[in-house]
């Protein structure tokens, strides 16, 4: 388990996902100038990171990584695949479940072509930014269960980072500390003794859509043309 650092018990809410971002980024300046990268898990997340890229001088891209659902219960995660088609199940969950190969062959079949998708669209306007021997920064606008960012840090584990980072506005206790086994350092800005629905840890948290992120990732293709 690498570190856990929780800054507040506050449940004080954050004004947008910006000024997230540029909470964390001050928290995160020991990276600054550091060549760090910053994923954002979309949408959502891609605000949150865009910030933080800003702030720190750092690259900007996204990770493109889904969980794998139980049977009956999608919500509990028993693996998670990446944008390479890499997988990874957890034996002791699955079982325990009772997924099957033919049930675990389908559900990656079918989060992978989610993912090939959503990767067909933004890969069009920026190309994937190689991790290897970087300082990663992974983020979102928070977490609940947290299944979606360890699925997020597994996947950018496999490209082998000099230092993986998770970075979040909001989580609860419970699920920080699962994350923080799949991380270098975590560092989380609140995590609320009471943890109720994501969004009124904020008090704008309209839905990011897709026009929206892919004008960040166009915005960040510009500037590394430039850089």
């Amino acid at each position: 388990m690498g570190t856990l650092k929780i800054l507040s018990n506050s449940s004080e809410p954050f004004s947008t996902r910006l000024d997230a971002g540029r909470r964390l980024a001050t928290e995160l300046e020991k990276y600054h100038d550091k060549n760090a990268v910053v994923l954002g898990i979309p949408r959502g997340g891609v605000v949150v990171a865009a910030k933080i890229a800003e702030a720190l001088h750092g690259d900007l891209d996204i990770v493109l990584t889904h969980k794998l659902g139980a049977p009956m219960n999608p919500e509990l995660a028993i693996g998670a695949v990446c944008e390479s088609g890499k997988f990874f199940i957890n034996q002791s969950i699955a079982s325990y479940v009772g997924a099957t190969n033919e049930y675990i062959e389908s559900e990656k079949n079918s989060q992978l072509k989610a993912i090939d998708k959503r990767a067909e669209q933004c890969r069009s306007v920026l190309g994937k930014i190689d991790l290897e021997e970087r300082i990663v920064i992974v983020t979102d606008d928070g977490i609940a269960t947290g299944a979606t960012m360890e699925a997020a840090l597994w996947a950018v584990r496999q490209e082998r980072p000099k230092q993986l980072i998770a970075a979040l506005p909001v989580g609860p206790d419970d699920s920080l500390h699962t994350i923080a086994e799949y991380a270098d350092e975590t560092l989380c800005l609140q995590s609320p003794s009471y943890f109720g629905a994501l969004g009124s840890f904020y008090l704008r948290f309209e839905q990011v859509e897709d026009f929206e992120m892919m004008e960040i990732l166009r915005h960040e293709a510009e500037r590394r043309v430039v850089k």
